[in-house]
């Protein structure tokens, strides 16, 4: 694959090799020169990546396709032991590593945008912007490649299954990948922040996931007699108004603890009671000390509910990701990296998320920030992350590759 795909769809896209560059003129000297000529090409990384998107776990055109391309560039890929994903140093070894990471899986949802290089596989798509992260880190590849010397060796992480929890970066730590790195970053699409701005935050950015799987049973009968039997779905209505109401009496509101339900099911004919129903949804907190003590809560509170309705139950507590909690001597690195790379203007805050990312995990073992990148136009309606209909402006691309490199290189001098 290589570069050649990416090529040819980029002289199928008249226009791309025209695309400003928000940080022009800032430096370092190389970094300026290859985006000048190779600007074009991190649009059609990303084309050539959106065109062809692959669920988590099942990224392996993807990552044949980053293997080529960073071979091409000179550079020694290696694959993760998952068999998806891959790591890639660039620098010399005997100083600081600085590690930058992109998220690389799509997301179970068909694609309705009318983009000339829309999604081509069914009920696939980056409406993530994932596609946006990978070219970016590809970008960050390409440049640093060019540069004269580095100061340390800078570990570039792409990363499968961010979609699913409990998330690909277990993967990526159980492989040893941040041994010895001092610290990591990474960015992440933000529709709500203009192309040219990037959002930064000291602590919690985004909040812990957790995944709920309630299975009911009864003994079932007929909708004529429910004191004979346990009424499954009364029970079910119980859980579904209860648990949310309980845990905001049990949990301080502060925390931004938050249930939903996103699945509801149980029975057919409208005259019987089932024997059996389920309930899914997700648990969200903003406090990593509640997110750890949730689990035997939920639990005592379920069965508090149900008791004296004769239903039985069995539940299923996902944990699924940590808080991303950004150190603050990396976000101050992240700001400087934004402030130098791009200018002062593009400096922006961020509030905390309620959205989930593995990145968290990473946070756990070693300092380093997460920051938000601006991509919408300016003009039209937001176009959300996780919608078929979400769409980027481009130009945050280059923005993406001029932070991180200039963030690197901050890093890997303190």
């Amino acid at each position: 694959m290589g570069d050649g795909p990416a090529g040819a769809l980029l002289a199928e896209l008249p226009g791309a090799d025209a695309l400003d560059d928000p940080g022009a003129g800032r430096g370092p000297s190389w970094l300026d020169g290859w985006l000048a000529d190779g600007a074009a090409r991190v649009v059609a990384w990303r084309r050539r990546l959106h065109r062809y998107p692959e669920l988590s776990r099942a990224e392996h055109r993807t990552t044949a396709f980053l293997t080529d391309v960073l071979t091409d560039l000179g550079l020694r890929p290696r694959a993760l032991p998952t068999g998806t994903g891959l790591v890639c140093d660039i620098g010399p070894g005997g100083g600081r590593t600085v590690a930058l990471r992109a998220d690389i899986d799509a997301l179970p949802l068909s694609e309705n945008t009318g983009l000339p290089y829309s999604s081509t596989v069914d009920g696939v798509a980056h409406a993530c912007g994932h596609d946006a992260h990978t070219a970016v880190l590809l970008g960050v590849a390409a440049a640093l490649a060019q540069a004269p010397a580095l100061p340390g060796r800078v570990r570039l992480v792409f990363q499968p299954a961010e979609e699913v929890m409990p998330g690909g970066a277990l993967d990526v730590l159980a492989s040893g990948v941040l041994e010895g790195v001092d610290r990591i970053f990474g960015l992440h699409c933000d529709p709500r922040l203009p192309v040219g701005q990037v959002g930064t935050r000291v602590g919690p950015i985004t909040s812990a996931a957790d995944l709920l799987e309630v299975r009911f049973n009864s003994p079932g009968g007929h909708t004529s007699r429910p004191h004979l039997t346990g009424d499954l779905v009364h029970a079910m209505g119980t859980v579904i108004t209860g648990l949310p109401t309980l845990l905001s009496r049990r949990i301080d509101p502060r925390t931004g603890t938050v249930l939903t339900w996103g699945a509801v099911h149980a029975g057919e004919a409208p005259n019987a009671i089932p024997q059996d129903g389920a309930l899914t949804g997700t648990l969200r907190t903003a406090d990593r000390d509640t997110w750890a003590n949730l689990d035997p809560l939920v639990h005592e509170l379920v069965d508090a509910l149900l008791a004296p309705l004769g239903v039985g139950f069995d539940l299923k507590h996902r944990r699924g990701v940590p808080p991303v909690v950004n150190d603050p001597e990396s976000t101050e690195l992240f700001r400087a990296g934004i402030s130098g790379g791009v200018g002062e203007s593009a400096l922006a805050g961020t509030p905390q998320s309620s959205g989930g990312e593995d990145f968290g995990w990473y946070l756990e073992h070693i300092p380093g920030s997460f920051a938000r990148l601006g991509v919408h136009s300016g003009s039209g309606r937001v176009r959300d992350l996780h919608q078929p209909t979400f769409a980027l402006d481009e130009r945050a691309l280059l923005v993406g590759v001029r932070v991180m490199v200039r963030t690197a290189l901050l890093a890997l001098e303190r």
